[in-house]
């Protein structure tokens, strides 16, 4: 099976995502404001980032889905081809 993605593009791609949600992490801790306005901002902060993941992971599981159903109709359509053959 062949990889989608480098090396070198996974590697960028979470030294990005790290440096996204500490500079996040760093903003909420430098805010002069209450605790519980940092505590809203960071609650927030978490649930975004799990809801990306989450969201990325379902729409790339129902792409996978979708092709091996397309995969498994043409093999059903190729073996009832070679059936009428027969």
């Amino acid at each position: 099976m062949r990889k989608r993605n480098t090396q070198a593009f996974t590697f960028l791609s979470w030294v990005s995502f790290v440096c996204a949600f500490a500079g996040m992490l760093v903003g909420i801790y430098t805010l002069e404001e209450p605790l519980s306005v940092k505590g809203y901002y960071l609650i927030g902060t978490l649930f975004l980032t799990m809801s990306c993941f989450v969201l990325q992971k379902t729409i790339r599981d129902n792409e996978e889905d979708k092709l091996e159903q397309e995969h498994i109709q043409k093999r059903s359509q190729v073996v009832k081809e070679e059936q009428v053959k027969q």
